[in-house]
């Protein structure tokens, strides 16, 4: 089935609105999305503000809407899922399209595996009935779903569509350039050169966990200083403001990407009001989802570095060149934190880049024992 049969069947139950947060599950779905124009499409910065904006639409105008995402979402969505739109609340009927990454039997990355056990036992919970589907489902088998999605929301309920990888037919990519001419895992690459080797790094899950861990491996031969978060998207500056605070004897250095940081960027506002003098933010800003796929984030004309001087960190900079990035590490070594970095980067990544060898559990146990 093509992405584009699901958005006409979608639009035929009356949807208008979409709101959602990219997976590379429905990367088809995403493409298709951005191409068509006739829905309102929001890219909401986490899943529970895509619920929000479905439940703000039906409030408007009496009709459901549409909410996508990777099922490691459902937490994000929880909160607004059982306080507002449940039938026992205000009763909100809304569309899920879930992206079903660690299906079990199915290989896949480490964050997932759990999250894939649980994803139906979640919407068991929730009491929102579903259906999954996948490469053999068809337009017609669609369209039966589409028609149990339309009963449920006539009960004030929500209906969810799990979707399997390889669900969707490969169609035209939507591409897209932010304009940016720097090379992140250059940039990568180049800020591990200039910090100072004693440093402790918690990297953010995708591909800059990815590109930090080949980059220490080529330079030093190792990565025993990098606590690559590789699940838990928008919590890495918490765990770094979390070691901070518990070891002030040690520098912590967080790195991680634009789109991680609008998804809980209240983070940001608490990490100032600490004033860690050992922690050092930087934000890689490329302006999109990359890691699933290279969807805008909808929030290209934020400046992470005017926040950031709004909310009281020391010193906050925009980077774009190399060069630039070689204060990072004399500041590092003379002044006090919070300071906060801002690097523009450009889009793509290299087609060989590699994930790391070893386990999550493995990753830990090594970086807590050279703490």
């Amino acid at each position: 089935m093509r992405a584009q049969e699901l958005l006409t069947l979608i639009k035929e139950a009356g949807i208008e609105t979409i709101a959602g947060v990219p997976d590379s599950t429905l990367k088809q779905f995403c493409d298709a999305l951005q191409q068509e124009k006739s829905f309102k499409h929001h890219t909401t910065v986490n899943e529970g503000a895509a619920v929000a904006m479905a439940v703000g639409s039906y409030l408007a105008t009496a009709k459901p809407a549409c909410v996508y995402m990777q099922n490691s979402g459902i937490g994000n969505a929880v909160n607004p899922l059982t306080s507002l739109a449940n039938k026992d609340v205000y009763g909100i009927p809304m569309l899920f399209i879930v992206g079903w990454r660690g299906e079990p039997g199915v290989k896949d990355e480490p964050q997932h595996v759990f999250q894939g056990k649980i994803t139906c036992e979640c919407f068991d919970l929730l009491a929102i009935p579903y259906e999954v589907i996948d490469c053999n489902t068809t337009v017609e088998d669609m369209t039966s779903i589409i028609d149990k999605a339309k009963d449920a929301f006539a009960q004030d309920l929500q209906f969810a569509i799990i979707v399997k990888s390889g669900t969707f037919e490969k169609d035209k990519a939507f591409t897209w350039d932010n304009g940016q001419a720097l090379n992140r895992e250059e940039a990568l690459g180049k800020l591990l050169e200039v910090l100072p080797q004693e440093v402790r790094i918690v990297s953010t899950t995708g591909k800059i966990s990815r590109e930090l861990y080949e980059q220490s491996n080529r330079l030093y031969g190792g990565h025993d200083n990098l606590f690559m978060s590789v699940g838990g998207m928008g919590h890495a500056s918490m765990i770094a403001l979390g070691m901070a605070a518990s070891r002030p004897d040690k520098t912590i250095v967080c790195v991680e990407g634009d789109g991680a940081a609008l998804m809980h960027m209240g983070n940001m506002a608490l990490v100032a009001s600490e004033k860690p003098e050992n922690m050092y933010h930087i934000i890689i800003n490329n302006q999109a989802h990359e890691s699933v796929g290279a969807m805008p984030t909808d929030c290209q004309q934020i400046s992470f570095a005017e926040v950031a001087k709004s909310l009281g960190y020391q010193e906050a900079r925009r980077i774009e060149t190399l060069e630039e990035i070689e204060s990072i590490g004399k500041d590092i070594q003379t002044k006090k934190g919070p300071l906060f970095y801002e690097i523009m980067v450009g889009l793509g990544s290299r087609a060989d880049l590699c994930r790391p060898k070893e386990s999550a559990k493995e990753n830990k146990e090594v970086f807590m024992k050279k703490f």
